[in-house]
């Protein structure tokens, strides 16, 4: 107390008035990961990472094999608030307007009045994005970038919030349209959903059986509204990063431009992106300023996917996880 008293005024009023009240985002964000507890066993770093991605007003892709709830916890996240949901199952024949909605000719008026698709919505699960053509990825990216859509001269503004979890597997190539490395890059995050350990899996079991058949999403109940959402989502902003981690950023992503396991670096817009997504990190753990841990713990989910590796490394079996985490090491971590 009597060293903060011998500090000057320009300093006192540092340490205190520039505090952020982040009591709410904190208490909202332990609320929905109890709700998800309830029924997603052994996933926390998935379901933090999705509390993220909402927060940034950002959007996700969700790789993993089939059956480690990859669409449960998304619908389950989306049902913890208080939003519209809707869920479009991408497949060979799907046309954007399925997609985004079309106009059709209102036989009472004679004129052509907008239908919404099923992107209309605030959360929106994608399920297996690979599985669609080209020209209806490029339909929803354009949605994901823009939160609009043009059709026949009108602009159409989407709800806010507007969130897209993103679903693909990874091993099955037959019959699917890989994404394009330059649109996978509107995704904030690409989340790897690994298998359960044997004890999460005995707990999943057990969860099952004692449901006796009862839906999941039942035992979920809704703890965000939107209101709120955009609340403690605009203090994300607030949260102080210092300039020191600033360039520490800065050089992690530029190395990646400079690499010889790498063939096509990460963009500025990874830098952002890391920037907003450890300030939410920051956020969620109680603190209203950036350190070193919060970068690192989200520099995997968004550079991995905004990497291309050399075509000799990759035929060696390199990762861009293991290239990301080379690079990573060989920066000196600010203090």
């Amino acid at each position: 107390m009597e060293d903060f008293q011998n500090k000057p005024q320009e300093e006192q009023e540092l340490d205190f008035a520039n505090r952020i009240p982040l009591e709410n985002l904190k208490n909202s964000v332990e609320e929905l990961k109890e709700q998800l507890s309830k029924i997603i066993v052994g996933q926390e770093d998935f379901v933090e990472l999705l509390i993220v991605t909402l927060l940034t007003k950002g959007h996700v892709l969700i790789e993993g094999v089939p059956g480690v709830a990859k669409t449960l916890t998304a619908k389950l996240f989306a049902k913890t608030l208080k939003t519209n949901f809707s869920r479009i199952q991408f497949t060979p024949d799907l046309m954007p307007s399925d997609v985004l909605g079309t106009s059709v000719l209102n036989m009472k008026t004679s004129d052509f009045e907008f239908k919404p698709g099923p992107i209309f919505s605030n959360i929106v699960l994608i399920d297996e994005i690979n599985r669609s053509p080209a020209k209806t990825q490029a339909a929803l990216f354009e949605v994901m970038e823009e939160r609009q859509i043009s059709i026949d001269g009108m602009v159409h503004q989407m709800e806010q919030p507007f969130m897209v979890l993103a679903t693909q597997n990874p091993i099955e190539q037959e019959g699917t349209y890989a994404l394009p490395e330059a649109q996978l890059d509107r995704f904030l995050f690409k989340i790897e959903v690994r298998y359960p350990s044997a004890k999460e899996e005995l707990k999943i079991l057990q969860g099952h059986h004692h449901r006796k058949g009862q839906k999941p999403e039942h035992n979920i109940n809704a703890v965000l509204d939107p209101e709120k959402l955009s609340e403690i989502s605009g203090q994300i902003h607030e949260i102080i990063i210092e300039d020191k981690l600033l360039e520490y950023i800065t050089e992690i992503v530029g190395k990646t431009r400079n690499h010889s396991h790498i063939y096509l670096g990460a963009s500025p817009r990874a830098s952002i992106a890391i920037m907003n997504a450890s300030k939410a990190m920051a956020a969620i753990n109680g603190r209203d300023f950036v350190i070193p841990e919060d970068i690192k713990r989200v520099l995997q989910p968004v550079i991995n996917h905004r990497i291309i590796l050399s075509p000799d490394r990759e035929m060696e079996g390199l990762r861009p996880k293991d290239v990301v985490e080379m690079i990573s090491n060989s920066v000196e971590i600010p203090r």
